[in-house]
């Protein structure tokens, strides 16, 4: 059959309707941040402050031992003895969550079919979604339930799963598979928890999110599933597997799918993911008035906690360039430096993919020991309970960044904010 210039000229906006040229599939989820480290007088909640720690360094070394089960080898990052004290107090899974509603940054994903909606605390540092069950106790009383028998798309896997945390409360409860969707991106026959028991600390006065959803690697899942983002990509779900944190006061979002370029400029800053976990990745340098105190070292980058964790001789190596800088151990906690409220830091930066990243005095500054105190708290603290060699960065070093995850290529990405 022959056609016409003309005729073809005619039926061209047909034909590009009828086959539509693929879109970007991304979305973005605006987060809430829940914040109890500072009390009413502006000083700040110390006990806040060590739970966090301590919970996000169990998290980690726990993550170890699941890798460990999943992969049948040694996690490369795991300390060859650790403290009896910190392992005593760790069980199986993740302890994002915690009994002390600390910074969360958290969003609304939906599961089950019909959609139920609910608040998740998104987490870096570890990789499975739990929700409390319906059938869970009065500690989940203001919290939005899961009822799976209500979910036609809901299957039992028949599996038990109970998570630990650092102060030994636990979540515990089923596991099943259902359809979970972020702002209209799909993962169908999604392994998640439906917990039957909180601790008081996640009641919803305490804890405003429903659950947490891990945002890792799956051999670091306690299910040893695919985590949901995982599943978004292998399901063609996003043109691109990427999601990217913005961490502020205000204008926070979670980009699931691509980039929004209106929250950054220039070009971003890339480290390969050394070993894939945790996002990890090895900084360059940690450097403090134009010179280096820490060189080349490994790191997890993790949304989950507020602080920046590095080794104990690292981490003292940085505070002896700060004036005035001086172990608190005796006063805050072990592993806290604290430094005069009036000091003027000094530049400080981490050197990642070539590029020096600075940190704003602000996001180093966590505010007085206390009303009335001239000290003030670093947010770099050492992780000495376990003498780990390698650094942890946290939300006082993404909220400096437009930070990327970047699944396709194994990479994260830190760039510039606009």
């Amino acid at each position: 059959m022959y056609f016409s210039l003309a005729t073809l000229f005619a039926i061209a906006p047909l034909l590009s309707i009828a086959s539509p040229v693929p879109q970007a599939l991304r979305t973005t989820i605006p987060l809430s941040k829940r914040n109890t480290l500072y009390r009413e007088d502006g000083s700040l909640n110390l006990d806040v402050l060590r739970g966090q720690l301590a919970r996000t360094t169990a998290k980690v070394m726990r993550g170890f031992q699941t890798y460990s089960r999943n992969t049948g080898q040694r996690h490369p990052l795991q300390p060859e003895v650790v403290n009896n004290d910190s392992t005593s107090k760790r069980a199986v899974g993740k302890d994002s969550l915690t009994d002390d509603s600390e910074q969360l940054w958290y969003g609304v994903i939906s599961v089950g079919t019909p959609a139920v909606n609910y608040k998740v605390d998104f987490d870096t540092g570890s990789s499975d979604l739990f929700i409390p069950s319906s059938s869970c106790g009065s500690t989940c009383s203001g919290h939005t339930t899961y009822k799976a028998s209500s979910s036609s798309t809901s299957k039992s896997l028949g599996k038990q799963f109970s998570l630990s945390y650092g102060d030994g409360s636990t979540v515990s409860g089923s596991q099943y598979q259902d359809t979970v969707k972020i702002a209209g991106l799909t993962a169908k026959a999604q392994t998640l928890g439906a917990a039957t028991h909180y601790s008081d600390g996640f009641s919803s006065a305490n804890f405003p999110a429903d659950g947490l959803m891990g945002m890792g690697f799956q051999s670091i899942s306690e299910y040893n599933a695919p985590p949901v983002f995982q599943s978004l990509v292998t399901g063609k779900q996003t043109s691109s597997g990427v999601f990217a944190f913005k961490l502020a006061e205000s204008g926070s979002e979670l980009t699931v799918g691509g980039l929004n370029s209106a929250l950054y400029s220039g070009k971003p800053a890339y480290a390969s993911v050394t070993q894939k976990g945790y996002w990890q990745i090895k900084f360059d340098s940690l450097n403090v008035g134009g010179s280096s105190v820490v060189k080349s070292t490994p790191a997890i980058v993790d949304s989950g906690t507020t602080l920046v964790i590095g080794s104990p001789a690292g981490v003292k190596a940085f505070y002896k360039q700060i004036p005035g800088a001086k172990d608190a151990s005796s006063t805050v906690g072990t592993g806290f430096y604290t430094f005069p409220c009036s000091t003027t830091l000094p530049a400080v930066s981490f050197t990642i993919g070539g590029q020096q990243l600075p940190m704003a005095a602000s996001s180093i500054n966590f505010g007085p020991v206390s009303s009335g105190s001239s000290d003030c708290v670093g947010s770099i603290v050492a992780d000495a309970a376990n003498g780990s060699d390698f650094w942890i960065l946290g939300d006082a070093f993404m909220r400096n960044y437009y930070t990327i995850f970047d699944y396709d290529n194994s990479r994260v990405g830190f760039a510039s904010l606009a």
